[in-house]
């Protein structure tokens, strides 16, 4: 295969995960959110068949599973959610042996692609583990984790091919960076991968809180219980293991629990619009990181809108479909400060 030839399938294999994963990361969190992640309470099938249609029509399958009777619309939302995640499974395994086999082009790094399938791997195992140790929150949370690094590494990835418009126009940031000089360029990266890291913090807070239950245990805003410091119970909030054997479908924290982690994840939810508002502030007034100002604006868009709908969230009282915007608003955040930094740094 010509070396154009690798390239554009590989750009096009990278593309159609990219946008498949953000689906997947999406889809996960509708179906967490209408109690769907135990639909199917067995892996990877469903009552022992491919398709809850096979699982309807078999009563014996049923009668193993009798303490969790089916429920066709759930079974299928779950079944649907591990159909595209298999399939993104899939694509990434063909990124990879692309990679390894045009691995004397340099199109791609082959252990960046390694380790871009470990991901996926590891993310494959923890929806196992999911739905086996029934919806245990440090699972779900690090299964929410994992699908969002495999996004940042799928986006990463899009954006450093050759030939790519994305790509090209974050390479283009990164000259007109070089050019105004070492230390803004130096200072803006900095405070990008410290605001990187402060919303990963926070989107594992997002993964802790709805994994708990705890969306709803402020109602109101800007107050919590009606308070600016609600009464609330820190040291069972954090607690990761509560063993197994344990389902953990509607939660099992007390409510002064939930307030907390609630409440954390709003003052994370400050903090890190605190770090990212910095990070972007520094780009638009340094001449010399013209180029990035687009990715800037970029992520202040993405961080009004995501703020916009946690905000509507609660003064809506938790609307099925504002929660799962939610989710996506949070990987659109991370794109776009994945994008601001892939402009400040070089191939």
């Amino acid at each position: 295969m010509q070396g154009s030839s690798v390239a554009l399938w590989m750009r096009r294999l990278a593309l159609a995960a990219l946008v498949l994963c953000f689906c997947v990361v999406v889809l996960g969190a509708y179906v967490r959110l209408t109690a769907a992640g135990l639909g199917c309470p067995d892996w990877p099938g469903c009552y022992g068949h491919l398709t809850p249609s096979g699982a309807l029509h078999s009563p014996q399958s049923r009668e193993i599973y009798a303490q969790r009777p089916l429920e066709v619309g759930k079974a299928w939302r779950e079944m649907i959610h591990r159909y595209a995640a298999s399939t993104l499974g899939l694509l990434i395994v063909l990124i990879t042996a692309l990679a390894i086999s045009a691995r004397r082009q340099h199109l791609v790094s082959v252990p960046y692609a390694l380790a871009l399938f470990a991901t996926v791997i590891v993310q494959g195992l923890l929806g196992m583990l999911t739905v086996t140790w029934q919806l245990k929150p440090l699972i779900v949370t690090l299964h929410l984790l994992f699908g969002m690094t495999t996004l940042g590494l799928l986006a990463w990835l899009a954006m450093s091919l050759p030939t790519n418009s994305w790509g090209n126009a974050a390479r283009r940031g990164f000259a007109h960076a070089v050019d105004g000089g070492a230390a803004p360029l130096t200072g803006a990266r900095q405070l990008t991968l410290l605001a990187l890291a402060a919303l990963a913090l926070q989107i594992a807070l997002g993964g802790w809180t709805s994994s708990n239950y705890a969306a709803v245990a402020c109602p109101d805003f800007p107050t919590c219980q009606n308070a600016l410091w609600p009464a609330a119970d820190f040291r069972h909030a954090f607690v990761l293991w509560h063993g197994l054997n344990i389902n953990y479908e509607g939660g099992v924290l007390d409510n002064p629990a939930r307030v907390a982690i609630h409440f954390s994840h709003r003052i994370g939810a400050l903090l890190t619009t605190l770090a990212l508002a910095a990070a972007v502030m520094f780009v638009l007034r340094r001449r010399g990181l013209s180029g990035s100002r687009r990715w800037a604006w970029l992520v202040l868009a993405a961080l009004g809108l995501q703020l916009a709908i946690g905000i509507s969230m609660v003064l809506k009282t938790f609307p099925l479909w504002l929660a799962t915007l939610h989710t996506a608003g949070a990987a659109l955040l991370l794109l776009a400060t994945l994008a601001l930094l892939r402009s400040l740094t070089g191939r």
